[in-house]
């Protein structure tokens, strides 16, 4: 029996290309940074523009879309596959 338990540990398992889940995070809120200041220009981004730019790294474009979730953004779901600025509206 192995007492060693690393292996289940989050921050040391290395995912896609050998990155760790807290980097796959750092990755993931860099590039959403950079997707939102492109957004106001565009209206819209399809998740295959997401997924393109976190090189189809499934966790990182997972990540993507929750920090826009969580930003405020309309993520979307499968019938409609885009993130979209939600603006407020007026009264």
């Amino acid at each position: 029996m192995n007492s060693d338990n690393s292996s289940c540990d989050p921050r040391t398992r290395a995912y896609k290309n050998g990155k760790t889940f807290e980097e796959c995070k750092t990755e993931a809120h860099d590039l959403v940074t950079k997707l939102a200041s492109d957004l106001p220009a565009n209206k819209e981004i399809s998740w295959k523009k997401i997924l393109e730019t976190a090189n189809h790294d499934e966790i990182v474009y997972k990540l993507i879309l929750k920090y826009f979730r969580q930003m405020g953004y309309d993520i979307g779901d499968y019938t409609r596959p885009r993130v979209i600025k939600i603006e407020p509206a007026l009264r």
